[in-house]
């Protein structure tokens, strides 16, 4: 999967995955009083609204992506109606053959974390037979409980073809609190990312330069990511923080290695809510997705123009 990613990303020009992460104040007015009048003012209701929100995206940027990200705590904050919409937009996606990252971050260890594995990226045996679960093709990992918590899902990672991002230097404020303390004179996040680059070195595709051992680096740290770049050459980053969170695209340009890969930018409500921004603010509730559309070619602009003048 990592090399479909890649091929995906050289096909479109566009290392971008969007994320899909629904909240009711995202959704325009006229897809909430749909859902609504079906369905009440229910968690049924909220789970069709959001999922006829992401269609409606989902339909307008298909073509000009390789991902998407779909962040399941907005989905679980509706319950089992909520999840449902998740699995109904992870499926949808995968039938406009995009690559979906699960948002999940799980960690975990033994038979727990193997039932993360299985549940998001594997097949669940059911008797004498199998089923895939939430089927996305990565999924995000927390590494914190050490090579115990990772090791069911680089096993799944082998046995489908799939993979994982392991949280390194995460993109939010407080992210220093632990991720920056120094330990035997560097910080933890650099002893991260070298233990990311041996899971990887375990975990590679027959074919390929990137393992399916990925990484999460913020955009918000970009000094940390050259150096995190240099400490794990065969891993592919997935980037959040551009847009809403500050991140340009010149502050990118040292996650690409030289080849113009091994980096994919996430950016979720500065593009499926653009069209609360008053830069697109002309689309209107009507024209949300178009809107989300316009926002994911200035994105692409943007990275291409800091990517051609490093």
């Amino acid at each position: 999967m990592i090399n479909k990613l890649i091929s995906k990303i050289q096909k479109t020009n566009a290392p971008i995955v969007v994320g899909l992460d629904p909240m009711m104040k995202f959704v325009p007015e006229h897809i909430q009083k749909a859902a609504f009048a079906e369905y009440g003012e229910t968690l049924e209701g909220a789970a069709e609204a959001i999922w006829q929100y992401n269609k409606g995206i989902v339909d307008a940027i298909y073509d000009l992506v390789p991902a998407v990200k779909p962040q399941i705590a907005m989905y679980e904050q509706f319950g089992i109606p909520g999840l449902i919409a998740f699995k109904k937009t992870v499926d949808y996606c995968k039938e406009k053959d995009l690559v979906v990252i699960g948002d999940v971050k799980r960690g975990d260890i033994g038979s727990t974390s193997e039932a993360y594995a299985v549940g998001h990226l594997g097949k669940v045996q059911v008797g004498s037979k199998s089923y895939y679960g939430f089927d996305e093709d990565f999924a995000t990992v927390n590494p914190y409980l050490g090579s115990d918590g990772i090791n069911p899902f680089t096993k799944v990672c082998k046995e489908e073809s799939k993979g994982i991002f392991v949280l390194v230097k995460t993109s939010n404020p407080s992210s220093g609190e632990f991720q920056d303390r120094i330990i035997e004179g560097k910080p933890l996040y650099e002893h991260m990312g070298e233990q990311v680059a041996k899971w990887g070195a375990a975990c590679m595709p027959e074919t390929g330069r990137y393992s399916y051992v990925g990484a999460v680096v913020g955009a918000t740290y970009p000094e940390q990511g050259k150096l995190l770049r240099k400490v794990m050459p065969n891993t592919f980053i997935l980037v959040p923080g551009y847009g809403a969170q500050g991140g340009k695209g010149a502050d990118l340009v040292h996650f690409f290695n030289e080849d113009g890969l091994g980096a994919i930018i996430n950016s979720s409500r500065g593009i499926i809510a653009a069209y609360q921004q008053e830069q697109y603010a002309s689309f209107g509730g009507a024209g949300y997705a178009d809107a989300s559309r316009a926002a994911v070619i200035d994105m692409q602009k943007d990275i291409a123009q800091a990517l051609a003048s490093r």
